[in-house]
């Protein structure tokens, strides 16, 4: 199917009513629940039916498009620290023109492929798009202490006002993957009358809205042991000559490396950001329990076949009529390699995102 380069350009006092029109008690009637259903559902490449299958394609084969003229800016917290934003602006994109951002997921950064090909889709419609590096990660790997995890909700707070400084009249999307995808759902539930008013919609791809049930469940298969011992090596190999090396925590004495994730969450995750405990970490950073709370237009794509994240507290989630979550039966974990004749690529979790976030359809 060949690419829609659709513009929406909204400026001066059309941008403040569009967005007050999204924001009002009436949102939920305004953005229908069926938006998602509405498109072509997703039917796994031939092959690529397991989801292990389409989990690995996603990270081997992740197909990072070339993005010229990226602009660094660097986003400085209120304890000190710094992160990265890395601005990707279209020639033609001007004040009151969309703005997205994306986060990446654990141990990914802002050239990841899910987030090189998104950035590249939305900037080819006239969004202006800024990926997020988050604390130690990408090109904010020397700039921060302090760990990023996935209740980091005021860096995300700080980060959308930096956008509205930068971009003022523009509506803002946010899309949050994996990890980041919990971190926005927290952060939208937690306080929502006190949200920015530039919010226009948001997406939360294959998030661990339960994180003790998700680590939890990692351990309970042979193939999620595994990905559990991989993802447990990457977040000890980020910390390695970092600024974020701890000596005070109790990974800097272990005997051995952690083999899991909430090993590592234990020695130093928790410790190093303040919780008790891991167990703490995760119930106070876990999405679920806020996310009945939110009043944005909000999409959740998620599949049943996840081998990393799993499926089963999205099922049990009650949603307010302005949430929508879509659970596809194949997929993977940010995987979504889609049968040909749909997408001009296949990659079917690009364009739903890019539609979500925009407010089109394909």
């Amino acid at each position: 199917m060949p690419e829609q380069r659709g513009k929406t350009k909204i400026t001066g006092d059309r941008a403040s009513d569009f967005l007050s029109k999204f924001r009002a008690p009436s949102t939920p009637n305004l953005m229908p629940r069926e938006s998602f259903s509405a498109i072509a559902p997703f039917e796994p490449a031939a092959g690529l039916s397991n989801g292990h299958l389409q989990t690995l394609f996603g990270a081997f084969r992740p197909a990072r498009p070339t993005i010229t003229g990226t602009v660094q800016r660097k986003i400085c917290f209120p304890d000190g620290d710094f992160a990265v934003l890395h601005d990707d602006r279209p020639e033609e994109w001007s004040r009151g023109d969309h703005v997205v951002l994306l986060m990446h997921g654990m141990a990914g950064c802002h050239q990841s492929g899910y987030m090189a090909r998104t950035a590249s889709k939305l900037k080819r419609r006239n969004a202006r798009v800024f990926r997020m590096d988050h604390r130690g990660c990408g090109a904010g790997e020397h700039l921060a202490e302090n760990p990023y995890h996935a209740g980091r909700t005021r860096d995300l707070e700080s980060a959308i006002r930096m956008l509205e400084r930068l971009c003022p009249g523009s509506p803002i999307s946010v899309a949050g993957f994996s990890l980041s995808g919990n971190l926005l759902l927290r952060y939208l539930g937690d306080d929502p009358a006190g949200l920015p008013p530039s919010l226009f919609r948001a997406v939360a791809i294959c998030p661990p809205v339960d994180l003790q049930h998700c680590v939890e469940q990692l351990g309970t298969t042979r193939m999620g042991q595994r990905y559990d011992w991989y993802f447990a090596r990457q977040l000890v190999n980020q910390l390695a000559g970092k600024p974020q090396w701890r000596d005070d925590v109790p990974l800097a004495w272990a005997k051995r490396l952690p083999r899991s994730i909430i090993e590592f969450d234990e020695l130093y995750t928790a410790p190093a950001s303040g919780f008790d405990s891991a167990e703490h970490y995760y119930t106070e950073a876990s999405a679920r329990p806020f996310i009945g709370n939110i009043s944005v237009s909000t999409a959740i794509l998620a599949a049943e076949d996840d081998p990393m994240v799993s499926s089963a507290p999205l099922k049990r989630l009650q949603l307010p009529s302005n949430v929508e979550l879509c659970l596809t039966k194949h997929g993977g974990h940010l995987g979504f390699m889609g049968r040909k004749g749909v997408d001009a690529d296949q990659r079917w979790m690009d364009w739903r995102v890019v539609d979500w976030l925009l407010n089109e359809r394909r």
